[in-house]
């Protein structure tokens, strides 16, 4: 961010895809109150990087705005709200539940600090966007919080226990994206694979999907956003096979690849269900692409235990990789286990990204020659045209006329690459003769 301000909120956002559908719907709170010269942190809490991020930006929000007003919330707020509140530059502290309520945003009797017991919560409310800045891709909020305890992690005391969106808010939400000119939805939440435990009937994530591409049949594109390996349903699993809608890059929460590692992190799942999991799925469906969280360097991780991480990423078949180093949560069982340097840590992270990389560069290699759906999502100061494929690749086209507007989704033949991005062109001039 530089620049002051003008009118209008500003959105800083840090940290997951539900905070960025959540930033957007304080937006629309926040200018539906007439908040001018005002701009909202939506903090997370994953890492204490994250943290540190936030306080940075805050810091350099209030210098290059002195006189705006700085409301802080997020992960990190509603874990520490007395913290972010003691700071010089915040006007305002507001909880998870409280960003998400219009009526935080009307500034007449205000409290400061207003974060209430996020562990009380028991129900997630629908929230309607009008839409995001970025027209051809939205993310719809679908469940909250998380049930589960790993030692690692703070987020449940950010988010609260784990609670699903009613299918006929999801529907209702999805439908006004896509007749607002939404061509892509990315479904979200913090544990999506727990849908539904607590509805009536407790409809699997699965059921959810099926009924909702059904119910939403001009839909182009739908997306999962981070799933837990262990709690895929039979149904999810049968759509992935079937359903061309539902696009084949799935993001897995594995965070290791070391049986006990995994067991002191409290996970549910084993290092050899990863590895059938990844199997399975591309056995279902041979274009399927995998992303990846993984953690480097948690308390009493060995040489050898982390090996079996860095093998993960061709055991499993990984391509994108999000990698971590361990940063101890105070509040967490694993800040209690005998820590690692933190320069061990950097340096395993590295190697994991390092291989992330090269596992990248062999994915898009592979792609040339191949053919891609391509959602055009910009046009490039040149002229040319960037989108996604179906496995979620940056793809680069020459400017094109007609179909090739943003919003559309265009089939392509992938001539090449340019750094992490393919080279693409439209079917049709793939196959002219001056081609």
């Amino acid at each position: 961010m530089s620049g002051p301000l003008n009118s209008g909120p500003r959105i800083l956002t840090f940290g997951c895809r539900l905070n960025a559908y959540e930033s957007e719907v304080m937006r629309g709170h926040a200018e539906a109150a007439g908040l001018s010269d005002t701009i909202i942190v939506n903090t997370c809490a994953v890492t204490g990087e994250a943290e540190r991020q936030a306080r940075q930006a805050i810091r350099k929000a209030r210098r290059e705005n002195p006189g705006a007003q700085i409301i802080v919330t997020g992960c990190a707020a509603q874990i520490d709200p007395a913290g972010f509140a003691a700071m010089a530059e915040v006007d305002r502290v507001l909880g998870n539940e409280e960003k998400l309520r219009a009526e935080s945003f009307i500034e007449d009797g205000a409290p400061r600090v207003a974060v209430n017991d996020i562990m009380a919560v028991k129900e997630t409310a629908p929230q309607l966007i009008a839409g995001f800045a970025e027209r051809t891709r939205a993310f719809v909020q679908v469940q909250q919080g998380c049930d589960h305890r790993c030692t690692f992690c703070i987020i449940p005391y950010g988010r609260g226990n784990s609670r699903s969106v009613p299918l006929g808010e999801v529907v209702r939400q999805v439908r006004a994206l896509v007749e607002e000119g939404t061509a892509e939805v990315v479904l979200t939440g913090v544990d999506i694979t727990s849908y539904g435990g607590d509805l009536p009937g407790k409809p699997a994530l699965g059921q959810m999907v099926r009924r909702l591409l059904a119910q939403v049949p001009d839909l182009k594109r739908l997306r999962l956003s981070s799933l837990d390996a262990i709690e895929l349903d039979a149904d999810l699993t049968r759509l992935i096979a079937e359903e061309a809608r539902l696009m084949p890059h799935l993001h897995l929460s594995l965070q290791a690849g070391d049986d006990m590692i995994l067991k002191r992190m409290k996970r549910r799942h084993s290092r050899a269900e990863a590895v059938a999991l990844c199997d399975e799925l591309r056995r279902l469906r041979p274009d399927m692409v995998f992303g990846a969280d993984l953690i480097a360097g948690f308390p009493t991780e060995t040489e050898a235990m982390f090996e079996n991480s860095l093998k993960l990423v061709e055991d499993c078949g990984l391509t994108y990789l999000h990698v971590f180093p361990y940063s101890a949560r105070k509040g967490t069982p694993a800040a209690r286990m005998p820590q690692l340097p933190m320069a061990l840590r950097k340096a395993r992270a590295a190697r994991l990204r390092a291989a992330g990389d090269r596992a990248l560069s062999r994915f898009l290699d592979a792609q040339v020659g191949h053919t891609a759906s391509v959602l055009i999502e910009k046009q490039e100061a040149d002229g040319q045209v960037m989108g996604r494929s179906e496995t979620f690749a940056p793809v680069l086209l020459p400017q094109i006329t007609g179909g090739g507007a943003v919003g559309a989704v265009v089939a392509a033949r992938i001539t090449g690459r340019e750094g992490e991005a393919l080279t693409a062109l439209p079917i049709e001039q793939a196959l002219s003769p001056a081609a």
